[in-house]
């Protein structure tokens, strides 16, 4: 079982101009880092629970429906009468998001450290605005020191906002506080500059791995080992509508792949070959391309995923 902890909250995407010069419609669509991790985990037929606080407003309800949709387990998800975070997409030319978040007052700002989690629990994923926003970002950071003193493997994506974040230095010293318990950090070229890297610093502080996720450029992986092993990206079948959710794709790829190959514990990724990587990559890479081909983070089935990788190997 892989727990996903963390904020699902309805992204407002744009969805054509409004007629007799209205405001261009904004359409309702769940969303959230975690969420959406945990939603394409369940859709790759991952055993996956999420762990979360979320409204009992209509948006809590959909959101609900769409992890139960998608075969995940919500035992571990609490409800509240505060509203849903909303977040505002703006869509570039390119397909690039970027957003505004309304989440002053909001369910699952008020998360708290749960008990126990479900029976069997391998590996726990956190990130993005829920690592962020307090009071719920100290109960999620104790939460991934409690588990990771448990030994289950952890997975972080920073997924960084910056405009959720006011004080730059505050966070980024509380980023490298949290390494120590990292298993596998993932970040995008962006996060990586926000944050000042390198990454090279990041692996000796804790995690087995860093994969550097980098859009039409592909995905990366550092090993603690030294070595680095990059994929291109996929090709985009139709072309790139969106990239929303896409990192959030790749991390419910490397995980659920991770877990194929019997790696959800740093030593096991440690003992995993340069081939071993670049499947792992490939696989994480051509799920993404799959998400960007839609409208809003929709992530693939297993059965929508097949071909061969292309890739590369750098010593």
């Amino acid at each position: 079982m892989i727990v996903v902890a963390g904020e699902a909250l309805i992204d407002l995407v744009p969805g054509g101009a409004g007629g007799d010069g209205a405001l261009p419609a904004l359409l309702p669509r769940r969303g959230g880092g975690p969420y959406n991790t945990a939603v394409a985990l369940g859709r790759l037929g991952t055993p996956t629970a999420f762990c979360s606080r979320v409204s009992t407003d209509g948006f809590g309800e959909a959101l609900l429906d769409g992890l139960r949709a998608a075969g995940v387990d919500v035992t571990s998800v609490r409800r509240g009468p505060e509203p849903t975070t909303l977040a505002v997409a703006a869509v570039g030319a390119d397909g690039s998001a970027g957003y505004h978040f309304y989440a002053d007052g909001t369910a699952d700002r008020l998360f708290e450290l749960p008990g126990p989690l479900p029976e069997g629990t391998t590996a726990l994923c956190l990130g993005t605005c829920s690592l962020v926003l307090e009071p719920g970002a100290s109960a999620y950071e104790a939460l991934l020191r409690r588990e990771a003193g448990r030994g289950v493997f952890t997975l972080l994506d920073p997924n960084i906002r910056p405009g959720l974040i006011p004080e730059a230095d505050a966070y980024r010293a509380r980023f490298r506080s949290w390494l120590p318990q990292v298993s596998l950090l993932k970040v995008s070229v962006e996060d990586a500059g926000w944050l000042g890297g390198p990454a090279r610093e990041w692996l000796a502080a804790g995690p087995a791995a860093v994969v550097v996720t980098d859009g039409a450029a592909g995905l990366s992986v550092l090993t603690r080992g030294g070595e680095r092993y990059s994929v291109p990206a996929a090709a985009v079948g139709g072309g790139v509508v969106d990239t929303i959710g896409a990192g959030d794709t790749v991390n419910a790829a490397l995980l659920h792949r991770l877990a194929e190959h019997g790696a959800l514990s740093p030593a096991a990724v440690a003992e995993l070959t340069g081939a071993d990587w670049l499947d792992i990559l490939d696989f994480a890479a051509r799920a993404a391309a799959v998400t960007c081909s839609r409208a809003g983070a929709q992530p693939p089935y297993a059965a929508e995923l097949c071909g061969s990788p292309a890739v590369e190997q750098d010593g």
